[in-house]
């Protein structure tokens, strides 16, 4: 899936206008099971890749600058 690989490959999806973001922290390249970080409004959460694709996919995520971490590599 071009969404997963993406992320994988250090990509941060979001929605500036919502303040949701969707990126795997570097920590997690190479595991067999990689965990997902979602932020919101509400907070920051960990999520698994499925679910992480889930929240990309439901809330049409873009690729985007995250105001903290800076460009994805879009």
């Amino acid at each position: 899936m071009m969404v997963e690989s993406k992320l994988k490959a250090g990509v941060i999806f979001g929605d500036a206008a919502n303040q949701e973001y969707v990126y795997m922290p570097g920590s997690e390249v190479g595991m067999a099971q990689p965990i997902c970080v979602y932020e919101s409004e509400k907070g920051r959460e960990d999520v698994t890749m499925r679910e992480a694709l889930r929240l990309v996919t439901v809330r049409s995520l873009r690729p985007i600058k995250h105001p903290i971490l800076g460009d994805s590599s879009c």
